[in-house]
This record gives C-alpha cells, structure tokens and sequence, in this order.
C-alpha cells in the first residue's frame, strides 16, 4: 500500500499545536500487516515557503522537508493557523501556491485561523466554513462571501476543511484518518496519542460531523487486515464487496480512490510479498507455498512472482542438502521453478 501524502505548510509565527498535533496524528494511524508489523497510511511532509527554518509563536523551531518550489504531488494539503498568516505577504504566497495545486489535490484543509492562507484563494466563496471565534467577525468582514459559522467545531464543504481551536488540528486529523481508513483505525490512532475525537454532543456538531461518517471507507480498515489474515481464501472483487456490504462496481470504485490500486492488484501484492517471507523457510515448496497464499495455479504464482520481483520464486528456497543430493535434475526442476 502507498501511503497517502499528507503536506503541512509552515511559516514564521505558526501555531506549533496546529501543524504537529496532525502531523503525529497521521503518524499514529497504521495498519497491522497481521504479522506482528505495521504498514504507514501517511506520509507527512512539511512544506516551507523557503528551506530555511521557521519559528513558531511558542519559540519552537522547524525545518521544512521541501518547500514550494519542490513540493511533491500531494493527497491533502494542510493550512496551520498562526499570527504569521495574517501578515499579507505570508497570506498572498500560500494562497497563490494552494491555486496551483488545487486541480491536483484530494483535500485542502484549515486548521483555525488557517483559513487566512485559504480564504484569498476564492475557493471558499460560497461554502460554509468555521475558524476561531476570535476572529470569525475579521474573516466575514475580509471575505464577505464566505458563510462564517464559527459555532461549528468541523466543517467539510466539498474538498475543503475548515475547523476552529487550538486542538482543532488532532480533531481534525483524527477525522480524516477516520474518512480514509475507517474508525477502527482512527480509534487505534487515538489512543497511542491518549486523545479524542471531536466533542458530538450536540445536533449541531452532529449534524457538521456527519459528513465524516457512514462512508465505504469506514469498512475498508477492518477489510484489509481481515486480507491479510486470510491470503488463500477467496479475495475476489465479488468476495470482497461482499463482506464490505457493497456492490461490486461500487466496492472497486471506492477501494481504488482511497488505495490507489484496483482490488486485485492491492491483494496480489499482499499475497507475493507474504510468498517471498514464506520461501525462506525451508522445506517449502513452489506449489505448497503459492497455494498458502491464495494461488490455485502453480504456473500463474511463478509468473506473478518472476513479474512483481523481477527473479524467479525458486532462487528464494533453501531445500534441505539431503533433498538436493537424491534429486533428480527434473526433480528439482519442478521443485525450484
């Protein structure tokens, strides 16, 4: 699995809580390879307006990764709020930055007075949206198109993210991780960070929040694991719509969008990967261990294997020196592939 690229922009005077609260929330959020490992849903990357370190309100200091010039292709894009933002130049460089990559970006985000960096752009005209309470008068009067609602903790209009406090940014985290990869995931996220998801005590919040929720993607957490566990049962599109609930062309839709690869590829390079672990262990076989995975045809796990890694399946088994020495030249044919 590729792990979704997350990019936080940092600036002079930023709100340390608001860009490392989701950046360690995006760490936290793995899943287990049902071996005893781990697999990253996040890449976290954070983008300077120049290389050079920048300082946050608290005194902390940060060293960008990239900066706008070098930025790599991005899932989402995360605005950290802070007083920086509000300096004009700061305001004019993100926004004309955030314009160039809207078209190629899954989400933009705010967090809190993020919305500075965000609101220039245009994108937010007409769309409701949420910043701190303190400046939410500031904002509707700067950006009278906006539809500033700054009771609402979370706010999804369409591709954009907007939210409001200073801990708005692990909330908000927390819910996309949620949208991505299912509660499960989310909830195993919050508690390595001993944390919790945003407050849903009222209609309102519940009414803003539930553009999270009761998405496809919620099931797919525990699928995947479920995948792994089980490599030689049936894992057919078919198969696995089913156990998600859905319709198959609805299923393949949605497990493309959110993992990048068509169902069939996702689970066949699960089942190589655990092949190659399984044919280091000796007194394995081609066929034992190509069936162990979920391969029905011998021939097929050869061909996927020698395509995926480039060398053939047989050069990873060790057979006991006592095999060796009685075989037959076609034997080990058949046994080394």
């Amino acid at each position: 699995m590729t792990p979704k690229r997350i990019g936080l922009i940092g600036f002079d005077r930023i709100t340390a809580l608001h860009l490392a609260g989701p950046a360690d929330v995006f760490a936290a959020a793995v899943l287990d390879d049902g071996y005893g490992g781990q697999i990253a849903c996040y890449e976290v990357c954070i983008i300077g307006l120049t290389s050079s370190p920048f300082r946050s309100e608290s005194g902390l200091v940060f060293t960008p990764e990239e900066t706008f010039q070098t930025a790599p292709a991005l899932d989402t894009i995360i605005i950290p709020g802070g007083s920086g933002l509000r300096d004009p130049h700061t305001a004019t460089e993100v926004s004309s930055w955030i314009l160039t990559r809207v078209n190629q970006t899954r989400r933009i985000v705010s967090v809190c007075t993020g919305i500075y960096g965000l609101a220039p752009t245009g994108l937010l005209d007409g769309r409701e949206v949420t910043t701190h309470w303190r400046f939410a008068r500031d904002v509707a009067r700067r950006f009278p198109q906006l539809r500033v609602n700054h009771k609402a903790r979370l706010v999804r209009d369409g591709p954009f993210y907007t939210s409001t406090g200073l801990s708005a940014g692990i909330d908000l985290a927390l819910q996309i991780v949620e949208e991505d990869y299912g509660p499960q995931v989310a909830r195993a996220a919050q508690g390595e960070l001993v944390t919790h998801l945003a407050r849903r005590d009222t209609d309102e919040q519940s009414a803003t929040l539930r553009e999270f929720e009761s998405r496809p993607a919620d099931r797919f957490g525990d699928l995947v694991a479920w995948i792994i566990r089980n490599l030689e049962a049936d894992l057919s599109v078919e198969a696995l719509a089913r156990r998600a609930c859905m319709c198959p062309s609805h299923f393949n839709r949605s497990f493309k969008a959110i993992f990048g690869s068509s169902p069939a590829d996702f689970v066949e390079n699960l089942r190589l990967n655990e092949a190659r672990r399984r044919l280091s262990k000796r007194s394995k076989t081609l066929q034992s261990v190509g069936a162990s995975v979920g391969f029905k045809n011998s021939g097929a796990f050869r061909r996927a294997f020698q395509r995926r890694f480039g060398v053939k399946a047989g050069s990873y088994l060790e057979p006991f020196p006592s095999a060796v020495a009685g075989a037959s030249n076609e034997a080990l044919e058949s046994v080394l592939g």
